[in-house]
């Protein structure tokens, strides 16, 4: 098809540039094929695709990405492929070669789209963080669509960057708290934060006097960082961050399916590790991360919590998970089950006290009765859980197993049925206790005397109990009778005789005569 299509505008008098301009592919390509005929194309391309590359079992993934998201860039290609097999060991130029073979060959036209930026100087290390809040829209896993809102950060010296994601817009206190999260991701703060004028953090700006809100004034004046805002329709002062703003949006956002809010800023987390801190940056041809272990023993440290907020008698704020936990320096710590209520904000305020071993102090209200309590872990991505804030499954299983003998005439021997089949049975307690209760509303006159004959029998299983009654009365249906006297007592049951009548009386119905 390329072939036939090259030739095609050769005969309408297309030069080699512009051929190659109309077609996506390089001018030495062109040439190549212009020098072909048409059975040597054909066996070129044969050849090409017998010979083998190391991306060839991975090709159906990349064709199918390329043909439903035409823009996907090599660089987003080549983490998608770490990110379903992260064992995967290839290099980036490998993957731009590949992807430009595919490209060339199924003929996938990308868009690019082109912005110009202005250099800015080198910033020394521990000198200035760069900030800046972004918004996408996001295909669910019920294929609606949903908006999220993220703020983005990036050290402006080793380009090690962090993002924070949430479903509805930000609030100050939102970018405080994502303030506080990157310190801790970092390990310290700049000298310098460089911001857009964005209205959570600044009133106005008079001739380069900054008027910011109340509550990030407070901020700043605990934390002691100087505050940089960049000039109106000026985003080149900042245009590191506007790179990230658009390579998280580009690269990790772009086609990815949100299923929820907890998930989704792990996997950034996970993003940023495997692709973002990972891969060489193309401006200073390092790993940021590599360059940021550097930078981070110039960071200066900062405290737990805010002092500001303690003097307010106010504490920092938490948003409880579906999972009934909350998250705090990278591990996840539990509150009580049922803390966590749909329609409702979720909020929780912590407190962190002690000298030594410090203990995390979780409250429903600022100044209110206590609800958890955990020493804090010194690890990351722990999970720290008090057992009494997990569900008693044991104590359902216990009520539902003593109601059911409550139903039998001889408990004794319930009992002891019930704990036969919880022994021989320890995961599937709760199935086998159901099966047996369906039966006992199914048939109850029965269920004393199937419980005799599965006792009798040693036949400790809820199917087999229910088998027995459904046989019984299969029974009684058959016969209009009680249980069969080889199940039960012959004296409690007597035999019941049949009324007898005259022949005169059938002769009569049939309409004879005597």
């Amino acid at each position: 098809m390329l072939y036939v299509k090259i030739h095609e505008l050769r005969k309408r008098k297309f030069k080699v540039a512009q051929i190659a301009k109309e077609l996506k592919i390089s001018r030495p390509t062109v040439y190549k094929y212009l020098e072909m005929t048409f059975d040597e194309a054909r066996a070129y391309t044969e050849q090409l695709l017998g010979r083998k590359k190391k991306l060839d079992h991975y090709k159906d993934w990349i064709l199918a990405w390329l043909e439903e998201y035409p823009h996907l860039s090599s660089a987003q290609i080549h983490d998608w492929l770490l990110e379903r097999y992260p064992d995967l060991l290839v290099g980036g130029s490998t993957v731009r070669s590949y992807v430009k073979d595919i490209r060339e060959f199924y003929q996938i036209e990308k868009k690019v789209i082109v912005r110009q930026y202005e250099a800015v100087p080198e910033q020394p290390m521990g000198k200035q963080l760069q900030v800046d809040w972004g918004e996408t829209k996001q295909k669910t896993m019920d294929n609606k669509e949903i908006k999220l809102y993220f703020m983005a950060f990036v050290l402006a010296h080793s380009r090690h960057k962090y993002m924070e994601w949430q479903t509805r817009p930000f609030t100050t206190r939102d970018a405080i708290r994502c303030h506080e999260n990157a310190f801790r991701f970092y390990g310290g703060r700049t000298e310098e934060i460089v911001y857009d004028q964005d209205h959570l953090i600044t009133v106005s700006e008079n001739a380069g006097q900054l008027l910011l809100t109340a509550e990030f004034q407070s901020y700043v004046n605990e934390r002691k960082f100087n505050v940089r805002l960049c000039r109106r329709a000026d985003p080149e002062s900042k245009g590191m961050i506007e790179n990230v703003v658009k390579y998280i949006k580009g690269n990790f956002a772009d086609s990815r399916v949100f299923r929820d809010i907890e998930d989704w800023n792990d996997r950034a987390l996970q993003w940023l590790q495997r692709t973002g801190n990972h891969q060489v940056h193309q401006t200073t041809k390092k790993r940021p991360a590599e360059v940021f272990l550097l930078e981070k023993q110039h960071l200066q440290p900062v405290s737990l919590l805010l002092s500001y907020e303690s003097t307010n008698n106010q504490s920092i704020t938490r948003s409880v998970s579906k999972d009934n936990t909350i998250r705090y320096k990278s591990n996840r710590y539990s509150v009580p089950f049922g803390t966590y209520q749909t329609m409702t904000e979720n909020l929780v305020w912590i407190e962190v006290t002690g000298d030594g071993q410090q203990t995390l102090v979780i409250r429903r209200e600022a100044n209110g009765e206590i609800i958890s309590e955990h020493l804090i872990s010194l690890e990351k991505g722990k999970l720290i859980q008090n057992r009494h804030h997990t569900r008693d499954r044991s104590k359902g299983i216990e009520e539902l197993k003593q109601r059911l003998i409550s139903y039998f005439e001889d408990r004794t021997q319930a009992a002891a049925y019930f704990d036969e089949i919880s022994q021989r049975y320890p995961r599937y307690r709760r199935d086998q206790f159901a099966i047996i209760h369906k039966v006992i509303q199914q048939y109850p006159v029965l269920i004393d005397t199937v419980m005799t004959k599965c006792m009798t029998e040693k036949l400790y299983n809820a199917n087999d109990f229910r088998d027995i009654a459904h046989h019984l009365d299969t029974l009684r249906d058959e016969s209009m009778k009680e249980v069969p006297s080889f199940y039960t007592n012959p004296a409690k049951h007597p035999p019941i005789k049949a009324s007898t009548r005259s022949l005169n009386a059938y002769t009569s119905i049939l309409g004879g005569r005597a």
